[in-house]
């Protein structure tokens, strides 16, 4: 069988993440930075800013001289990598060979797939339908080989690229679509070399001699003449056990029964594997088509059957058996490693962070996971930025605590714009109308002047003052803006309580 390669260029994969996480930021301008040689150096941009002549590699001051409301933020190399990975186990539905092209590429061996929907067109098509309703934009194309596919998808106009044609359609596209280091293409683009057809009517000892073998090897991979292997990336291993009944179960007993069981054998498994639960379903199949199901969440990984029992047990009275269930089933759908120190103590009572871990999990189990959450501190001035939501228990703090000034119980997630009256300027305010009401201060300790990171200043600092009303509830409110610098605004940001 003849091969065939698809490769899925993400062109915005570090904005696309960002924007699913944050929807305010559709459409608008931001950029991601990352620090190098003692700068900020911009590594992605949104298609916004793209449109303005913004893109990788230009410093964040010099932007921010051009566009001064740029949103700046700090770019997570390992969250996009993990997003990348994800994406890849999500392409086994279309090919079981997937491989990463970092830090945006995909590579899949379909050969013998696209006939499953009906050819490639469509099988293509089906892939960017669905990678575009998940929000990623996306450029694909096939062709006999991974080098002709990444370098049309990149460079080229072409979706699929016909069988044996690979040569015709390299022509006419750039050197750089040939993966060569920056070297070799500055002595191509110095010697006038525009597009790869150039290249074709120069005999072979010649390019090796001025440009050595990397370039043949790379044009040789792209036409099909040199062998290009694909290393693909292994399934995430699914943790599922069954257990089917020889008679309906109908009873919360028997349901209890059931549950033991498929723990033993999960953990036991986790056991061999070095793994841990972190998050499980509970199913039952019932004998009139339906399911049931219950599912937990832990803050750390484990494999202790007992305490994973006590957080499903909870919620047992919720499954309805109706007739009678005849099938059980228990997925761990988030697991990771477990440390030998972890389960070497999982009984001893001195072993603060397990015990805190198995308290907040019976916790989570009453109130809801969605109730508990963990911050870290982050070395950000901006009170918004100065912290970050973790759901593990292992992950250290990078920075200290800063405890040196006072700051509220309840901060706001983005600081509410409010009404206020000044006596004077560079003094609090009299009072200030909030959601409808006026709140008359009676005292007021303040300014704490609190400006962004040099790298980041975007606009006049903020003024914070701690501003008690005249029933004892105190707020924290700040000045956007100097006096004689245009209108400044206040903004409400926390609550004392």
């Amino acid at each position: 069988m003849p091969k065939r390669y698809l490769y899925i260029w993400f062109r915005y994969l570090s904005t696309d993440r960002l924007t699913k996480i944050n929807a305010d930021l559709q459409g608008q301008p931001f950029l991601l930075y990352a620090p190098e040689r003692g700068r900020m150096v911009v590594r992605a941009a949104s298609r916004t800013l793209e449109k303005e002549g913004i893109a990788p590699g230009m410093v964040v001051a010099d932007v921010r001289a051009i566009l001064p409301s740029v949103e700046v933020f700090q770019a997570e190399p390992e969250a996009e990598e993990k997003l990348l990975h994800d994406l890849a186990e999500w392409c086994f539905r279309y090919s079981p060979t997937v491989a990463i092209d970092p830090p945006d590429g995909l590579m899949l061996d379909i050969s013998g797939c696209p006939h499953l929907w009906g050819g490639e067109q469509p099988y293509l098509q089906s892939i960017t339908n669905r990678l575009n309703k998940g929000g990623y934009t996306i450029r694909a194309a096939i062709a006999d080989t991974i080098g002709a596919a990444r370098a049309m998808a990149r460079y080229g106009n072409r979706a699929i690229i016909a069988p044996g044609k690979q040569d015709e359609a390299l022509l006419s596209l750039p050197p750089v679509a040939l993966r060569l280091d920056a070297p070799s293409l500055q002595r191509l683009d110095k010697l006038g070399f525009r597009q790869i057809g150039q290249l074709s009517s120069i005999p072979r000892t010649n390019l090796r001699r001025r440009f050595g073998d990397a370039l043949l090897f790379r044009l040789g991979q792209a036409l099909g003449t040199e062998r290009e292997l694909l290393k693909p990336i292994q399934a995430t291993p699914v943790y599922l056990e069954r257990l089917p009944c020889m008679e309906p179960i109908r009873t919360a007993k028997g349901i209890e029964i059931a549950l033991e069981r498929l723990l033993e054998m999960l953990c036991e498994r986790f056991f061999r594997e070095g793994k841990g639960m972190r998050t499980g379903i509970f199913k039952g199949y019932r004998l009139d088509g339906e399911t049931v199901q219950i599912s937990i969440g832990t803050n750390r990984a484990s494999r202790n059957a007992a305490h994973l029992f006590k957080l499903f047990e909870l919620k047992i009275p919720e499954l309805e058996p109706a007739l009678g269930i005849e099938l059980f089933t228990l997925e761990a759908t988030l697991v990771e490693e477990v440390s030998e120190t972890q389960e070497a103590l999982w009984s001893i009572g001195s072993n603060n962070q397990t015990v805190i871990a198995e308290l907040l999990d019976n916790i989570a189990g009453k109130v809801g996971a969605r109730s508990i959450h963990r911050y870290l501190p982050q070395e950000h001035h901006w009170p918004e930025r100065s912290t970050k939501e973790t759901n593990s228990l292992e992950e250290q703090p990078e920075t200290e605590w800063h405890t040196d000034r006072p700051r509220p119980l309840h901060l706001l997630p983005r600081p509410e714009a409010i009404q206020v009256m000044v006596p004077l300027p560079d003094y609090p305010p009299l009072n200030f109308r909030y959601q409808g009401e006026i709140i008359r201060i009676a005292r007021a300790d303040g300014p704490e002047r609190i400006e962004q990171e040099w790298w980041l200043q975007n606009g006049p600092p903020r003024d914070y003052y701690q501003v008690e009303d005249e029933d004892g509830a105190r707020y924290w409110i700040f000045r956007l803006g100097l006096y004689g610098n245009g209108k400044p605004q206040w903004f409400l940001h926390g609550f004392f309580v």
